[in-house]
């Protein structure tokens, strides 16, 4: 037991020292087009622009599942690594952003909801143009059944019903997605974004990796039932400031504390404990969003609490915290804590 625990030790300390060389960035996008919402699209040209950032600096771009299963398996990635990321399976990923990425020689997962396609709704791709698509590069991954909350909980289902319920979602819609295209990588990406403590309990316990939409990086100490990624659509194409998200690293995290990211609290505070600190308290800025700089409490050097000064609204926030990364001028490291903010009357069980 002691031996298991020292060897641990050496391995963490090792991760710790090179671990910008464990470090990459998930790219989300939904829509190529210029037609649809902007909110969340990115025309042709801007799309291009990114990949060429992506192919000009070199970045060594990967398909999702590689670069995860490296991570957890502790194995060094290029400092400079990016996996890109399609939401919801919308039919101008095949139309619009499909020839764009194999121009670029670039690998892609869409994220699919398997009873949206079997309903045969006219904006999501059929079975045989994600087949077609899994063939040239594609991996086609899991997003749900058909997008629901999955933390929310239906009108008196106890939190035993809803988790058959949810688990059922889950690995129904990833068999369909087995049977279909043959891809069983057992990532989900939450719809909305929206997880709390529940759901991440239960997607590791169905052995699955859980993705979510708040900003960040990844490394070999995320929380692989809450890997964030960059939005990169919307009022996030513009490649001047999608660059320096895209430089990210991941700060390296010994615990982090909070109630629950689902919450009736209005000023919920989340609690870092880094494994490393390679920058002055004074350089760590923590912003949230809509209302400015957030309330930092440093307990001791290597510990410090976030909270926002001001009642956040009903819905959806974050706590975005960054430092600089001493040794690269211009990078930052960056850390994303996402809040749902509900109602007292609509509080999950």
């Amino acid at each position: 037991m002691f031996a298991k625990k020292v060897t641990h030790i050496i391995w963490l300390a090792l991760v710790l020292m090179t671990h910008n060389v464990f470090a990459a960035v998930i790219l989300q996008y939904h829509h190529v087009s210029e037609k649809l919402p902007a909110v969340t699209s990115v025309n042709s040209e801007t799309f291009k622009s990114h990949l060429q950032y992506l192919k000009t600096n070199n970045f060594n771009v990967v398909p999702l599942d590689t670069l995860l299963s490296n991570l957890k398996e502790g194995e060094t990635v290029s400092a400079n690594t990016v996996a890109i990321t399609f939401d919801d399976g919308y039919d101008n990923n095949i139309t619009d952003a499909a020839p764009i990425l194999e121009a670029f020689n670039y690998p892609y997962t869409i994220f699919v909801n398997p009873q949206l396609i079997d309903e045969q709704q006219s904006y999501v791709m059929t079975w045989d143009q994600l087949r077609t698509l899994a063939k040239r590069g594609a991996l086609i991954a899991n997003h749900s059944a058909k997008h629901d909350y999955l933390h929310k909980h239906l009108q008196g289902e106890s939190q035993a019903q809803w988790y058959r319920r949810i688990s059922h979602d889950i690995t129904w819609s990833e068999q369909r997605i087995h049977k279909e295209i043959g891809h069983h990588a057992k990532l989900l990406a939450y719809p909305y974004g929206e997880f709390n403590n529940a759901l991440q309990r239960l997607v590791s316990d169905l052995g699955y990796t859980g993705i979510g939409q708040h900003s960040g990086a990844v490394g070999v100490t995320s929380d692989f039932t809450r890997l964030p990624r960059f939005p990169a659509s919307g009022i996030y194409s513009n490649l001047n400031t999608l660059k320096t998200k895209i430089h990210a690293h991941p700060f390296a995290i010994d615990t982090v504390k909070y109630s629950d990211s689902v919450t009736t609290q209005t000023h919920p505070t989340v609690t870092l404990s880094f494994a490393e600190k390679p920058f002055q308290n004074s350089q760590f800025a923590c912003f949230v969003s809509g209302i400015g700089a957030a309330t930092l409490k440093w307990i001791n050097d290597s510990t410090v609490s976030v909270t926002s000064p001001k009642k956040l609204p009903i819905g959806r926030s974050r706590y975005n915290c960054t430092a600089p990364v001493k040794s690269l001028p211009g990078t930052y490291y960056w850390y994303s804590q996402p809040w749902v903010i509900i109602q007292n009357s609509l509080a999950d069980s």
